[in-house]
């Protein structure tokens, strides 16, 4: 495997150093990411096909979202950090790009910007894939269908509601539009929240684990993204999903450049791989994310079962990033101090 160091100790060996372009950059990268089938998929579609034809060769940091997020921020100082490019939540990209770890994309070394869905355009990452936040339920328990985030409350799910420990601060924005809070004042989602603990919700570790209690029929229903409900369903977990009619919590995944990367050109050619239609479309069929470039299209049966309507867009209850950045300590505290703990 080539490392940055025998490049550039072979480079020296061979006289050539004085002849290197000044911004020359090594040709391997480390990709901060999630593990699992994100991480999977992108060594199918992106690594592989996309970015080793370019003499360019991708290693995987695999980490959950916060502890990537504290290693960027522990790193920000540093002259080089240990990542080239870095898959980031939406929250947390605005975290990154408030405190001035992320790079601002350039237009001309990532074209494919010029494809991005306009309303998902920033300056300092570039979106990968999207979807919302639905009721996910088991039909054959939950007879009657949810409609609204509210329903989770209900008390005849007493024992039978499940949340996904990693999505804390997305299930507590979920729970705040259910109890009728705003994006900006969270108090009537923590009291309906604190009202639930009585009612003995479940709180699992991963995704992974809260769907093998949806499969065992520990859990009824939760609080989960539309596209992982499709993936647990092909799967062949009983769960149906509901759009919520109070309007459903997006939720957009992002990739960014730290300002220290050591391979920010390379970083970039990342960033443009990332969203070529044809692997965003496959980003779809295996995980039931929608692509957040305008020529990926999608076959009709699956549009139509990872999409939402034009009315349930217009409806989307976007996060107010500010807030959730600002209250970040708090909200943490509150959901594993109180209502978890």
């Amino acid at each position: 495997m080539i490392t940055r160091r025998n490049l550039m100790v072979g480079s020296a060996a061979l006289g050539l150093a004085g002849t290197l372009p000044a911004r020359a950059e090594s040709s391997s990268i480390v990709v901060g990411t999630w593990g699992g089938d994100y991480g999977a998929l992108l060594q199918q579609n992106i690594d592989v096909p996309l970015m080793k034809p370019q003499g360019i060769e991708v290693s995987q940091d695999i980490a959950n979202q916060d502890p990537r997020r504290t290693k960027l921020i522990a790193e920000r100082t540093s002259r080089r950090g240990s990542m080239d490019v870095a898959c980031i939540n939406d929250i947390d990209s605005y975290m990154l790009s408030q405190l001035g770890v992320l790079e601002t994309v350039p237009a001309a070394e990532v074209p494919r910007l010029s494809q991005v869905i306009d309303v998902f355009k920033k300056p300092h990452s570039i979106p990968h894939i999207y979807s919302a936040m639905v009721i996910l339920y088991n039909p054959s328990k939950v007879t009657t269908p949810p409609t609204r985030y509210a329903d989770i409350f209900d008390p005849k799910y007493k024992g039978r509601v499940g949340f996904s420990d990693i999505l804390w601060n997305f299930n507590m924005a979920g729970a705040n539009i259910g109890a009728g809070g705003t994006p900006t004042d969270f108090t009537k989602g923590k009291a309906a929240l604190m009202d639930l603990k009585a009612l003995s919700p479940k709180v699992y570790p991963s995704n992974e684990t809260l769907a093998a209690a949806l499969k065992s029929e520990e859990v009824w229903i939760s609080l989960m993204w539309l596209a992982r409900g499709f993936m647990w369903k092909q799967a062949g977990i009983p769960v149906e999903m509901a759009i919520p009619e109070e309007g459903a919590l997006p939720i957009l995944f992002e990739a960014g450049v730290p300002k220290n990367s050591r391979a920010k050109d390379s970083g970039f050619k990342y960033l443009n791989a990332m969203l070529d239609a044809k692997a965003q479309v496959a980003f779809a069929q295996k995980m039931g994310y929608v692509p957040t470039v305008k020529d990926a299209k999608l076959p009709d049966d699956l549009a139509k079962q990872i999409s939402l309507t034009e009315a349930q867009q217009a409806k989307l209850r976007p996060l107010d990033y500010a807030t959730m950045q600002a209250q970040q300590a708090a909200f943490s505290d509150f959901w594993n101090k109180e209502f978890k703990g």
